[in-house]
């Protein structure tokens, strides 16, 4: 019985650690950036893309949603610092979308054993969609309501979504690259653990 309620702790641990850990690799990421305008482009998507595939639909949006918490609590570890006032930052909507794009990943992935390339691809394209579409909704209203520009909705796709969007298609291709190998070991892993 003890040991029954050691390892269920021990796995919640390791849960945990594990959203810890990507909620801190997406804040790094976000110090590595390339300036574009509105919409920088930095490595915390490709760190949503994997943790989606790592951590599945269950973990991957909490790992998201700590490490927003984290940044509107203060901690500079946004693409443009943080604290609070965040959330009238024109990219905020792409924060929310890094929620909805790790479960999107992590729920697809998770439903194909053993997973594809080409599968994998649909799932990440699916994952970025759902980055993008909060992402663009929010800085359109910013850029028209809080920031008083008259911005078209052609104009926000444009620079939300178009612009950055090759950066996205290279982190893609990292993913598409790496992950069949790293989902298959996980998969084993946590098998293992399980016996």
């Amino acid at each position: 019985m003890k040991t029954e309620e050691a390892k269920e702790r021990w796995l919640s641990a390791r849960e945990l650690s594990l959203v810890a850990l990507f909620a801190a690799l997406t804040g790094i990421g976000g110090f590595i950036r390339v300036p574009i305008p509105y919409v920088p482009l930095t490595l915390q998507t490709l760190m949503v893309m994997f943790s989606g595939l790592i951590l599945g639909s269950r973990l991957a949006p909490f790992s998201q949603l700590v490490y927003i918490l984290v940044g509107l609590m203060g901690l500079p570890i946004f693409a443009h610092g943080g604290g609070p006032g965040y959330v009238l930052q024109p990219t905020f909507g792409y924060l929310l979308g890094f929620i909805l794009g790790a479960y999107v990943i992590g729920w697809l992935t998770g439903r194909r054993e053993p997973l594809s390339r080409a599968f994998l691809f649909i799932a990440l394209v699916a994952g970025v969609l759902a980055i993008y579409l909060p992402g663009v909704t929010v800085l359109y209203l910013n850029l028209n309501f809080v920031q008083e520009k008259a911005v078209t909705l052609n104009t926000a796709i444009k620079l939300g979504f178009l612009l950055p969007l090759p950066g996205d298609l290279l982190k893609m291709a990292v993913v598409l690259y790496f992950g069949p190998l790293l989902h298959q070991r996980l998969r084993v892993t946590q098998a293992d653990l399980v016996r």
